[in-house]
């Protein structure tokens, strides 16, 4: 599912999401997105390429907590994929990978949705408090999330 601008590809959602349990709850809203053209951006484990076998995955580059070189490769790496497809919208779990992927889509005025993590109940993530400033939307899991995130939209949990 190559889908350039170059090329006239559909448009198509983009994923992210550090591996392990940020994906996990990607892939749990599966019901949802196996309806569109969609590129995951997330680490290169073993466990994340086994998952999305056959999908299309763009690898970035770990770790990223607090991992200013990882950063800044990550904000090119966003660059070039938010350049290169018709990106219809970003939706991420978190956590450091989302940040350069959220900001420079809210530049380029593309919808961007954030899903805070179910384990993290009384204090927002690092990963969340960063990129809510260039949220399209902010959707949590449990009530209790909206006293971090009054104008979240509750999902319910995704695992």
């Amino acid at each position: 599912m190559d889908a350039n601008i170059e090329d006239g590809g559909p448009p198509v959602l983009l994923l992210v999401g550090s591996s392990g349990g940020h994906l996990a709850q990607l892939l749990a809203l599966r019901p949802w997105f196996e309806k569109w053209h969609r590129c995951w951006v997330t680490f290169d484990t073993p466990e994340a390429l086994s998952l999305l076998d056959g999908e299309d995955v763009t690898p970035a580059h770990h770790p990223t907590t607090r991992n200013l070189p990882n950063l800044l490769r990550n904000t090119v790496l966003a660059w070039r994929v938010l350049r290169r497809r018709r990106v219809a919208a970003v939706v991420t779990t978190g956590a450091g990978v989302a940040v350069p992927f959220v900001v420079l889509a809210r530049l380029r005025r593309i919808p961007t949705v954030y899903i805070e993590v179910y384990d993290r109940i009384d204090t927002p993530t690092l990963s969340a408090r960063l990129c809510r400033p260039f949220l399209s939307a902010m959707l949590v899991q449990w009530d209790e999330q909206r006293r971090q995130y009054p104008e979240a939209t509750v999902v319910g949990t995704l695992l």
